[in-house]
């Protein structure tokens, strides 16, 4: 399927005018980041397993109703995606302390929360993503009060399906953040959940061990990052048939 132009390109990602109006093809890089991009890499086979994996996902949530971008994988790489309005915010759920909530709260990293807690960050990386309060989303205009609503309800319903199938592979859903988009159906607005589910957006913890599947590796340089990740696709079964990188190499 031949791409259009270029008209975003983002820290892991890269988008591309669809064949159709109202599509987009969805192109994984390998690039990984850490720390507002302060730290960077090339990690080989890594733009090949999050695009398995978040086929994977946004296509189970289609199936438990979850409204998401996805329409099909088109290659190792892109998948034909819906085009919509992206909220600026990224929506973080949390089901243990861990990452910038220990360092702010003084929790021990691993404490589990007495409920899944919902953070918002304004996407902005010249800001740093800075968290903000529902009082300045609402206030702002970045959402209605109703937006915020669904995009809670949609949140912990995402939480309830991922926790769920990350357990039935011995793996804990520490936390995870999505980002939601607008579409539009004539004059009717609805949300869905768009971007990406990942490894990169994910953190994984194997429940036995307690080993870091996610990137996490790479931000505490805990090992090899397309290993961690090779192993929740082998977990979920969604595998690539020739793996993305038998000899996996991370160029610095």
């Amino acid at each position: 399927m031949a791409r259009g132009k270029k008209i975003y390109e983002g820290k892991a990602k890269t988008l591309y005018e669809g064949p159709e109006p109202g599509t987009l093809i969805q192109y994984f890089k390998d690039d990984a980041t850490a720390f507002n991009a302060e730290k960077k890499a090339v990690v080989d086979g890594k733009g090949v397993l999050n695009n398995r994996l978040s086929e994977f996902f946004m296509e189970g949530l289609n199936s438990v109703g979850v409204p998401n971008h996805f329409i099909k994988r088109l290659n190792m790489r892109e998948q034909l995606i819906r085009q919509c309005e992206i909220v600026p915010l990224e929506v973080i759920v949390r089901n243990y302390a861990a990452g910038s909530m220990s360092k702010r709260l003084g929790i021990e990293e691993g404490t589990r929360l007495p409920r899944p807690i919902i953070e918002f960050s304004y996407k902005d990386d010249d800001l740093g993503d800075p968290l903000v309060p529902e009082e300045y989303i609402i206030a702002f205009g970045w959402a209605s009060q109703q937006d915020m609503d669904d995009i809670v309800a949609l949140a912990l319903r995402v939480n309830d399906f991922m926790s769920g199938v990350m357990y039935g592979v011995g793996i804990k859903l520490i936390d995870f953040k999505i980002e939601i988009g607008r579409v539009w159906e004539g004059d009717f607005m609805r949300l869905i959940v768009a971007d990406e589910i990942s490894p990169d957006s994910c953190r994984l913890w194997d429940i036995e061990s307690g080993q870091k599947l996610d990137k996490d590796v790479f931000r505490r340089d805990l090992g090899n990052l397309t290993d961690a990740y090779t192993e929740v696709a082998r977990r979920l079964g969604v595998l690539p048939t020739n793996g993305p990188a038998a000899n996996s190499t991370v160029i610095n």
